[in-house]
């Protein structure tokens, strides 16, 4: 965003700039439609075009201030890469570097006061294009899997991985405090209050983590989706324009799209659920759950933690160390059974890999709290 105080200038040489952007993008898709063929063409010679209306607002603006127009060049080192690389092997291999530029680049008329209307939609609207052209217009099987199969839909609160991740660093960590203050020699009262300190502090510093890690994810979800509110009620035609774009990426044809739009823009609200989806890629009503993902964290931790706690609690010396060990070592195997069940893997493999895991890191600190405290005494 540029200052008041900005000179003459430095306001055309700012325009310019702009100018010779536009214009290598539109020589990019230009070159990018040379190599399709059907939509796919017809869609690259429109965002084509949309660049060509960009730098025809510039060029206007440098005239109107009586600046010098610079004729066309040469396109730039990067477009002439991509083009080449397009011919040679194909467009969907390239697209996905067009469409992370063009995100990063997505902002760049939001505040500034020259671009003209629209300007900034424009932009924001070719990323959301592209990557609808990434996706080669196949459905997304994870929504076809939604519609036929329920049991097999996503975690939408955040619960369940919450609960997964807690119930093993619980087990986990707490495993390898305990043994840690084990090797040092401690006392039975040290090691279980060892144990309890572990389990308290690292269930709620998760669930705390949680808690502020969802809440942050939900209120950027949540404005996304309130710019993205005000885009339709402010330019609808212009998010009709997109979704039309969007639908022909996929797969259909002009005609085809332009009904489902307009079928689609008739109802604001299965609008903006529709624009939240496709464009944004959030589900409005899966936004994730703060308090369900704080609290299943909490929960899981303290379980996996108390684990190793127990036989502490009932128990001392030698019986109560390889009772841990031995319980430990069983319900980290349970654990690393029930994520592979869960991931469609082998529950004996994933098992085997949750016990070296957490049997290396019970090591390490065992062996430590040995040294540290044959050093001490």
């Amino acid at each position: 965003m540029r200052t008041g105080t900005e000179s003459d200038a430095d306001r055309v040489r700012h325009w310019r700039e702009l100018l010779a952007s536009e214009r290598d993008a539109e020589a990019l898709y230009s070159r990018l439609a040379e190599a399709e063929s059907g939509e796919r063409r017809k869609i690259f010679e429109e965002l084509a075009g949309i660049e060509h209306k960009h730098a025809a607002h510039w060029t206007a603006k440098l005239r109107d201030a009586g600046a010098e127009v610079p004729p066309p060049g040469r396109p730039s080192l990067r477009t002439r890469v991509l083009s080449a690389a397009a011919r040679r092997l194909s467009t969907q291999t390239i697209l996905p570097m067009i469409e992370r530029a063009e995100r990063a680049d997505a902002g760049v008329y939001d505040r500034d006061p020259d671009a003209a209307p629209g300007m900034a939609a424009d932009e924001r609207g070719h990323a959301r294009t592209l990557a609808k052209l990434i996706e080669g217009g196949k459905p997304d099987p994870r929504r076809q899997i939604e519609h036929r199969e329920g049991w097999h839909r996503g975690d939408r609160s955040g619960a369940l991985r919450a609960g997964v991740f807690g119930v093993s660093d619980g087990l986990v960590s707490n495993t390898a405090l305990v043994m840690g203050f084990a090797g040092s020699g401690s006392s039975h009262s040290a090691i279980l209050l060892a144990g309890i300190a572990g389990l308290l502090a690292g269930s709620f510093s998760m669930a705390a983590g949680e808690f502020v890690s969802m809440s942050s994810q939900r209120e950027m979800y949540e404005r996304e989706i309130s710019l993205e509110a005000q885009e339709l009620e402010e330019n609808p035609e212009e998010e009709q324009a997109e979704l039309v774009l969007l639908y022909r990426a996929k797969g259909l044809g002009r005609t085809e799209a332009e009904a489902v739009a307009e079928r689609i823009m008739a109802d604001r609200s299965v609008a903006l659920d529709t624009l939240a989806r496709e464009e944004l890629g959030l589900d409005p009503e899966a936004l994730g759950s703060p308090w369900s993902a704080a609290v299943s964290s909490l929960l899981a931790f303290a379980l996996g933690a108390f684990v190793v706690v127990l036989p502490y609690l009932i128990g001392a010396g030698t019986a109560a160390l390889a009772t841990a060990i031995t319980l430990a070592i069983l319900a980290m195997f349970a654990v690393g059974a029930g994520i592979g069940a869960l991931n469609g893997r082998s529950a004996l493999r994933s098992g085997l890999r949750q016990v070296l895991v957490g049997v290396l890191a019970a090591g390490v600190t065992f062996a430590a709290g040995r040294a540290i405290g044959t050093s001490v005494s």
